[in-house]
């Protein structure tokens, strides 16, 4: 499976320059991952109704999308403000097959509710479950940001049968937090997924954005995302990482066979002791 992840900045031409780098990217690979929301800036950093209309394309997004997909024959994970309905709205990754079907689609299952991360006033949690999407490259476990910070996920779709992990997202700092406290949330986010890749023995590809944006309530400075996409293979380590400033694409290769072997070696599929795990339904042990 050869991949490429295309890491931006938000502008307002966002959407041809993306299209150039897909251009470029397709030279090289069979399936290309876009970062969280791609098309607009993150506007979750403020609840504001105006940004509702953010979603208002979102049938003609898909017919745009799913042509760039067929003209450069690519499988493409995009990443949609979809809406369904006045006032139900989700975060959706939609992938598109190569002659510009609709794959499947994918709607963000945790919603965060954090300072600058308002998600919880735009999107409804996903209904679709932790489903793999089957494509032409491979079975997609994709999932979206926050979901990443959860091992259920993770488990469940490696479970389902996926054979990669895909993660659009769109993560930062805040400017007022330390720089010791910035690097350290890295350095987490870097990890957690690591382990996705470990216990599940599965390959994991993570497309993030960068670029500073303004609060524009005034409540903070703003969000500098911080970059730093990755592709790591099935035992966790990196293939190939970008910077955490330059717009970049960046590439790798995932084996099945490596999976395979992995999980011989570390059968963490076998071990588990599914009967004693119920408790995983409750929110808490009291």
């Amino acid at each position: 499976m050869k991949l490429a992840l295309i890491q931006m900045a938000y502008s307002p031409d966002i959407n041809s320059r993306i299209v150039q780098k897909i251009e470029e990217a397709s030279k090289r690979a069979d399936l290309i991952i876009l970062q969280e929301l791609h098309q607009s800036p993150y506007f979750c950093i403020v609840e504001d109704v105006r940004n509702f209309d953010y979603a208002q394309n979102y049938q003609r997004d898909l017919e745009f999308w799913s042509g760039v997909a067929k003209r450069y024959g690519v499988v493409l994970v995009t990443s949609l403000f979809e809406k369904r309905a006045e006032g139900l709205y989700h975060n959706t990754a939609v992938v598109f097959e190569k002659d510009g079907t609709i794959a499947g689609k994918y709607r963000k299952m945790h919603i965060p509710d954090d300072p600058a991360y308002y998600e919880k006033f735009y999107f409804t949690p996903g209904d679709l479950g932790f489903t793999p999407i089957d494509t032409s490259v491979g079975r997609l476990g994709v999932l979206i940001c926050w979901d990443q910070w959860f091992p259920e996920p993770a488990r469940l779709m490696a479970m389902a049968g996926a054979e990669i992990l895909i993660y659009p997202t769109a993560i930062g700092f805040l400017e007022e937090e330390p720089i010791e406290e910035q690097k350290a949330q890295l350095e987490r986010w870097i990890t957690i997924q690591k382990s996705h890749a470990i216990a599940n023995g599965i390959p994991v590809a993570t497309a993030n954005r960068i670029g500073f944006e303004k609060d524009p309530s005034g409540n903070f400075k703003g969000i500098k995302f911080w970059g730093n996409s990755f592709i790591l293979n099935a035992k966790g380590e990196e293939i190939a990482r970008a910077s955490e400033s330059d717009e970049v694409v960046i590439y790798g290769e995932v084996s099945r066979e490596e999976t395979r072997e992995i999980r011989d070696i570390w059968p963490f599929f076998r071990d588990r002791r599914i009967d004693a795990y119920g408790d995983l339904l409750l929110r808490w042990r009291d």
